[in-house]
C-alpha cells in the first residue's frame, strides 16, 4: 500500500499516522514533543507544499523524495524542498519504515551553529543580519566555551555591548542563547548514545547530571529522560523560545503566533544517511 502524501510519526515511533482533517491537524499534532511531519512528495507534490512549509513551529520535516533518478536536476522538487526547511531528506520509497525515519529523525545536525540561525529565520524571528551572526557564533562556541566572558572575549565584544544588542531586539539574554546551545549539543547525544546523563554531562563541561537535568527543566521545561525519548532538536529550542517569550524575554513576532514563516531557504540541503528497508 502506498504511504500517504501527509503522516505525523510521534512518539514511540512505532507507525505513521495519516494527516486526513488539513492543517488544523497539523498544528494539534505539533504541540507533542519530538513529533515530525513525513512528507512522501510523489508526483503531486505541489498541492502539499503550502501545508508543509506552513507547519507548527517544533515539527520536524522529513522529506521522501519523487521516485526517479532524474529528481536530483529537477529545479522545482529542489526549491519545494529548500522552502519546506527538512529536518532530513530520504529516498523514494512506497512504504517509508518507521525505524528508518525514527533513525533521520534522531540524527545530529550537521552543523548546529547553521541549523539554529536557518531554524530561527524560517520560524520567523526577523534578526538583522549582524546579530544572526552573532547568533550564530554563539552557538558555534558551544562545543568549547563554558561562560559569557569567554564568549565575548572570543566575539571581541564586551558582555554589555552584547546584552544591549540583544535586549534592544527584544531577544533573550546572550547567557541563555549560550546555555541553550549546549543544552541542545547534550540532547543530540542523549539522542545518539547509551550513555548515563552523568556521563554526558561531565563530557559537555557541566559538574554532574543533576546540572544539566536542572537547566534543562529550567530552560526547555524538559528532562533528560524526555529529551532521549522524543527525537529531534527543532522541539527542543522552540520548547525554548516559548519558555523565553513566557518570561518575556522575547519580544519579536514570533511570541504572537506558531505560524512559521517559510520564505527563506537554508543554505544546504542535507540528505539523511539512514537507510529505507526494502
Amino acid at each position: 500500500m502506498t504511504q500517504p502524501m501527509l503522516s505525523v510519526l510521534a512518539h514511540p515511533y512505532t507507525s505513521l499516522h495519516p494527516v486526513t482533517k488539513g492543517p488544523g491537524e497539523m498544528r494539534e499534532r505539533g504541540r507533542e514533543p519530538g513529533t515530525a511531519l513525513v512528507w512522501c512528495m510523489g508526483s503531486r507534490y505541489a498541492a502539499s507544499l503550502d501545508a508543509v512549509a506552513d507547519r507548527p513551529g517544533g515539527m520536524s520535516l522529513l522529506v521522501v523524495l519523487p521516485p526517479g533518478l532524474e529528481v536530483a536536476l529537477d529545479r522545482d522538487v529542489r526549491m519545494a524542498v529548500e522552502r519546506s526547511r527538512p529536518h532530513g531528506i530520504l529516498p523514494f520509497h512506497t512504504e517509508p519504515h518507521p525505524t528508518d525515519l525514527a533513525q533521520a529523525l534522531r540524527r545530529p545536525p550537521y552543523d548546529l551553529a547553521s541549523d539554529v540561525t536557518d531554524y530561527l529565520s524560517w520560524r520567523g524571528l526577523g534578526i538583522d543580519r549582524e546579530t544572526a551572526h552573532i547568533i550564530r557564533r554563539i552557538v558555534d562556541l558551544s562545543a568549547e566555551l563554558r561562560s559569557v566572558s569567554a564568549m565575548s572575549r572570543s566575539l571581541y565584544l564586551s558582555r554589555r555591548a552584547i546584552g544591549r544588542r540583544f535586549m534592544s531586539r527584544g531577544l533573550p539574554v546572550p547567557s541563555h542563547w549560550l546555555q541553550m546551545a549546549r543544552l541542545l549539543r547534550v540532547a543530540a547525544k542523549l539522542q545518539n548514545s547509551e550513555a548515563t546523563v552523568a556521563s554526558i554531562a561531565i563530557e559537555h563541561g557541566y559538574p554532574d547530571g543533576f546540572s544539566v537535568s536542572n537547566q534543562m527543566e529550567r530552560l526547555i521545561g524538559h528532562r533528560p529522560s524526555e529529551i532521549r525519548e522524543r527525537l529531534g532538536w527543532e522541539w527542543i529550542l522552540e520548547a525554548w523560545l516559548r519558555q523565553e517569550a513566557e518570561i518575556g524575554a522575547l519580544t519579536p513576532t514570533l511570541t504572537r503566533g506558531s505560524r512559521p514563516t517559510p520564505d527563506r531557504a537554508p543554505r544546504r540541503l542535507r540528505r539523511s544517511t539512514a537507510t529505507q528497508s526494502s
